[in-house]
């Protein structure tokens, strides 16, 4: 293959809560579709498409666990912008983590206009639907960032995997995408960095066990089907975590289900390591992944609306987490979670492609 894209490739990267997110503004290849969703069709299906994201995704730009987006059209003028988000096995359906430096980004960039102090929205269209990232600002410095994700439920429950370490269940949920929650201490084990090449080598087992059961089948759409990650979860005792700033979305107007008031249930404090695609790690506790829980801990009656998840991940950073309703999603009960965390800018990059390099696009090693 050929395909080579002399001009330079122009990226401003971030990254929220440890885990990265490479923006990718001016994209040199057209991506067709009427919506998002098609996009990220068409986009794995164009080897073009696929050879500018190994580029800017693969080593020596990139690295195994390296994430980013691609900026597209929204499907229609009620969102600012949409995203198609890849890693480097192809393209995700959701990615909170990366929701919430894109709502930083659009507000530093001036993309969508915000005041100095106070909150604005910012309107996403993604693969899983369309996602609100709420930027808080102060001094007219970003401060924190909420999104609302799709509505979140669960698939199935206590599904039993044979894995190197011996057999463990594993509860199917939905936050954008579809993921495997286990409990480590099933295996064994504790969400540690130590530990980390067994947690990857389980939840790679646990995920393409489960990537074509039936249960891991979205009900609605079947782009949205199969398993994408591992949520490898323990419990982390009681949270003396603060929350900085205002409650994401208290003031976010008439909306078409009702807010959840406050309540007198107790916060739920876990730490967790998600490993996603084929081998990925989150450094972040991963934003859809987190949604995924608040589902289950919502079903099991342990997450009360208005009470928080606090959800550290491996590398100790955190999201705080919270329902904020509960719809019907196609005949299922599902929850409307919000995770808030914040992303940092990194650095702006030009990226280059020499046509006589023999590494192009380049290559992973795990």
């Amino acid at each position: 293959m050929t395909l080579i894209h002399p001009a330079p490739l122009r990226t401003t990267d971030y990254h929220t809560a440890g885990e990265p997110f490479r923006i990718v503004e001016e994209v040199p290849v057209t991506i067709p579709g009427r919506t998002v969703a098609e996009r990220r069709v068409a986009a794995a299906a164009d080897p073009e498409v696929q050879r500018l994201r190994q580029i800017l995704c693969y080593e020596p730009r990139g690295h195994a666990d390296m994430y980013g987006g691609f900026i597209v059209p929204p499907d229609d003028d009620g969102a600012d912008l949409g995203v198609l988000f890849w890693h480097k096995d192809g393209f995700s359906t959701a990615c909170g983590h990366g929701t919430i430096a894109l709502g930083v980004w659009a507000v530093q960039t001036g993309r969508v206009t915000a005041p100095a102090d106070g909150a604005v929205d910012v309107v996403i269209d993604v693969p899983s639907g369309r996602v609100t990232a709420r930027v808080h600002l102060e001094a007219s410095r970003v401060v924190s960032v909420g999104f609302r994700n799709v509505p979140s439920y669960v698939l199935a429950r206590d599904l039993v995997v044979p894995t190197s370490r011996g057999d463990v269940r594993a509860t199917l949920s939905y936050g954008g995408a579809i993921y495997a929650n286990v409990d480590a201490s099933d295996l064994g084990l504790t969400v540690t960095p130590e530990n980390l090449a067994e947690l990857i080598t389980v939840g790679r087992e646990v995920k393409w066990a489960l990537n074509d059961h039936e249960a891991a089948q979205h009900p609605d759409d079947p782009r949205l089907s199969g398993v994408y990650g591992t949520i490898l979860f323990e419990e982390a005792g009681p949270s003396d975590f603060e929350e900085a700033g205002p409650s994401d979305f208290e003031e976010a107007g008439p909306t078409d289900f009702e807010e959840a008031g406050p309540t007198d249930g107790p916060d739920v404090h876990q730490r967790n390591v998600t490993v996603f695609a084929d081998g990925e790690v989150d450094r972040s506790p991963c934003g859809s992944g987190t949604c995924a829980r608040v589902a289950v801990l919502a079903a099991d009656g342990r997450l009360a609306p208005g009470a928080r998840l606090v959800h550290d991940s491996v590398v100790g950073s955190t999201f705080v987490a919270r329902v904020l309703g509960t719809v019907d999603a196609g005949g299922r009960p599902a929850v409307l979670p919000e995770v808030s965390g914040m992303g940092y800018r990194t650095g702006e990059h030009t990226f280059h492609v020499d046509p006589h390099d023999p590494l192009v696009p380049g290559f992973v090693l795990r």
